[in-house]
């Protein structure tokens, strides 16, 4: 099973920027359509952006614009590069291959405050 490790999350000022690291054990990594997904205190985790194997993407309305995902398939990594952060952003983020309910890492926190 693959497995998956967040990294890259912190606390940035509103306006600023963060680039989130997703490593993937295995050597199926590229064959897989990835997410990321993000969970706010008291809030369902939700679904923020996805790549397919062949690099097409997509996100969630809140995000456009802001956020860029990507991956590197030769380092078995996802990334997330966000822009323009808002305080809305602030969550723990996840990566996993999409639709897949189970093998959820620990994730990374990113807090946006002044």
């Amino acid at each position: 099973q693959v497995q998956l490790v967040e990294s890259g999350g912190g606390l940035v000022q509103p306006g600023g920027s963060l680039r989130l690291s997703c490593a993937a054990s295995g050597n199926s990594f590229s064959s897989y359509a990835m997410g990321w997904y993000r969970q706010a205190p008291g809030k369902q985790r939700e679904r923020v952006a996805t790549i397919t194997s062949g690099g097409f993407t997509n996100y969630v309305d809140s995000v456009k614009g802001r956020f860029t995902i990507s991956r590197d398939n030769a380092k078995n990594t996802l990334y997330l590069q966000m822009n323009s952060q808002k305080p809305e952003d602030t969550a723990v983020y996840y990566c996993n291959i999409l639709y897949r309910t189970s093998g959820w890492g620990q994730g990374t926190q990113v807090t946006v405050s002044s």
